[in-house]
């Protein structure tokens, strides 16, 4: 047995040095380790700072909401923008096709009439020029400018609109819009069944040489002949009165539609303080 009793040890690079454990703390006291002993927190200093902790998250919080409510407010305001100068389109087209139903108007009324006249082959450059604007829907079809509505409602963007007057008029004008150009293709049927019995009638040569290269019609510069027979006359009557009534119920129509925009545009303008 040791008699110096528990032994410690200094390492050098080259040797190593062994000491009793009195004299190696006397050495070397850094070796001595006491522990401290700190006083005991109250409960108030965790209750402050879990408070800090817990203002700290939720000021984060209402900052980021804050920023998310600017940034679709801003969103809201420019799918607003984008709408009013969609509809200003559709009220200007609106417009032109009001007039063009209007001249539309008295060519159908002058065309059942020069058509049942007794003489009427007398009358063949006037029909024959009505007969090709009776077809002629193009001119007058509505393509509403929609590309901001489509995106309010397939994009999901619709519940940007807060303001839950705005967003019923929005829906309200949508609804009747599509109804309108669905009553469009309701009158191009009846076109295609008013072709179906002008093909039996009037020369296809004669109204091949009324259109020029942009197919604009003239009238000709002479009575052509054509096909006079009193059933294609009683089928044609039929026809053409059913364009009429068309005409005028698309006339009506489009007559609202233009109000419904032009309401619809002040209310955007007055709820979003918009010039």
């Amino acid at each position: 047995e040791k008699p110096f009793g528990k032994v410690c040890s200094l390492r050098c690079r080259r040797f190593s040095l062994c000491f009793p454990l009195q004299v190696y703390k006397k050495i070397n006291p850094m070796e001595v380790h006491h522990h401290s002993h700190t006083a005991r927190k109250k409960w108030t200093h965790y209750f402050w700072e879990f408070l800090m902790l817990f203002l700290a998250v939720f000021c984060g919080f209402l900052a980021e909401n804050k920023r998310e409510h600017i940034v679709e407010h801003q969103r809201e305001k420019k799918f607003i923008r984008s709408l009013i100068s969609d509809l200003s389109a559709d009220t200007t087209r609106l417009g032109t096709i009001i007039n063009l139903r209007n001249e539309r108007a008295v060519m159908l009324d002058s065309f059942m009439v020069l058509l049942n006249k007794p003489d009427a082959e007398t009358y063949g450059r006037s029909i024959y020029y009505f007969n090709s604007y009776a077809t002629r829907g193009v001119a007058f079809r509505f393509t509403p400018a929609d590309g901001t509505m489509q995106q309010l409602k397939n994009g999901g963007n619709l519940r940007l609109i807060r303001k839950a007057a705005v967003s019923d008029s929005i829906i309200a004008y949508d609804v009747v819009n599509r109804a309108y150009v669905w009553g469009n293709l309701d009158e191009e049927e009846m076109m295609d069944s008013y072709r179906n019995i002008a093909e039996a009638v009037f020369d296809g040569r004669v109204l091949d040489a009324m259109r020029d290269e942009d197919n604009n019609v003239s009238i000709p510069d002479y009575d052509p002949p054509f096909r006079k027979t009193e059933d294609a006359v009683f089928r044609l009557n039929y026809r053409i009165h059913m364009l009429i009534a068309f005409n005028k119920t698309l006339r009506r129509q489009a007559r609202e539609l233009k109000e419904k925009a032009s309401h619809l545009i002040s209310l955007l303008k007055k709820e979003y303080h918009l010039k």
